[in-house]
């Protein structure tokens, strides 16, 4: 919802899950494979375990049914069978609504399951998050953050702050339908993530060696423009963003803890957010703007990229005229999806 492109910061962000989600299910074999059926791409993993001191080898770039495995093992998850398992799915992929991080999430929880290990700590959602982040991000040295790991795990609305130990705090949802568009168009997520933090942690790093006591956390987004020749236009861009976005995620966290809660300025802290990715940060597209103009002409009180941005999805708070506001979505070429705010992370165990 708000702080995109801020948790790999160190930033606060409010985030939500949505009922697009994720489902694993599987028995146990009587070998140590895990035979993984994935009927939405119409392919399979099979997994051999190594040897009980060696680790996967990974295969290709993000290849989180190993990364989750080898992550597991680090820490003394053990097996002593595998699984005969299916995935299957309806987020979008590749489209910055979160589907590997979702993937992974439940997936290693599914892991978690399967060695049967009784400690305290795996039935806490952040702590999985936490291991779900390392086998996505950490294990493949790639830029992105905690953020999407922590709200499939822990669901609901959210705000989450990264400074020194990640904290959550649950968000009242008030709220009514979003419908979120695919755009269609693909994106590269690691340029656009690795354009925005290098650019913002470069420019940060340029001014604290002029003035130890800057603090992205804290400096005036009004007294900024006294570092514009430290930085060098195209830092001084993406740190702006930076903090005008910090600024409107606080405004929106006090926005849900009032008494009452006012719908249309919610959305209209949506296209604000907007306006500063698209502008400052340059991760829209002329088509999601175009999506994004349309569903506010049709009466969404606003909306946003959603993700790393370069293609993939937008999303509007659409509580009435639900059903048009989407049609006026597919009009200007997107997939439409209607969601609501839903739950995290949630695992059965058969007893058969």
């Amino acid at each position: 919802m708000f702080g995109e492109h801020q948790d790999y910061l160190k930033l606060p962000v409010i985030a939500a899950a949505i009922n697009l989600r994720i489902l694993i299910t599987g028995e146990q074999r009587n070998d140590a494979k895990f035979h993984i059926h994935l009927p939405d791409i119409d392919s399979e993993e099979i997994l051999i375990p190594p040897k009980k001191n060696a680790e996967f080898h990974y295969e290709r770039e993000s290849d989180y049914f190993r990364s989750v495995y080898n992550v597991l093992k680090r820490i003394g998850i053990e097996y002593e069978k595998g699984c005969d398992c299916t995935v299957q799915g309806d987020i979008p992929i590749n489209s910055g609504t979160g589907s590997s991080s979702a993937l992974t999430v439940a997936w290693t929880k599914f892991l978690i399951e399967a060695s049967g290990n009784p400690e305290k700590k795996f039935k806490d959602p952040e702590y999985i998050a936490r291991l779900a982040y390392l086998a996505e991000v950490e294990e493949f040295g790639e830029p992105g953050g905690m953020m999407d790991q922590y709200t499939a795990a822990v669901g609901g609305i959210t705000y989450i702050d990264f400074a020194d130990h990640t904290k959550t705090k649950p968000m009242a949802n008030r709220l009514g339908p979003f419908v979120l568009g695919d755009s269609g168009e693909a994106k590269d997520t690691k340029e656009m993530l690795s354009r925005v933090k290098l650019g913002v942690l470069g420019a940060t790093e340029r001014i604290e060696k002029e003035n130890q006591d800057f603090d992205l956390r804290t400096v005036s987004s009004h007294s900024l423009e006294q570092y514009r020749q430290i930085t060098g236009a195209a830092q001084f861009e993406v740190l702006r963003g930076a903090c005008l976005n910090r600024d409107i995620t606080q405004t929106a966290k006090s926005q849900f803890q009032k008494e009452e809660f006012n719908h249309q300025e919610f959305g209209r802290l949506l296209s604000e957010h907007q306006e500063v990715l698209d502008k400052l940060l340059r991760v829209s597209t002329p088509k999601i703007n175009l999506m994004l103009e349309e569903a506010i002409e049709a009466g969404a009180y606003g909306g946003k990229i959603n993700g790393s941005g370069g293609g993939g999805c937008m999303f509007v708070y659409a509580p009435e005229n639900t059903k048009g506001i989407a049609e006026a979505i597919e009009r200007a070429g997107g997939k439409t999806y209607i969601v609501r705010v839903d739950e995290g992370l949630e695992s059965e165990l058969s007893s058969e």
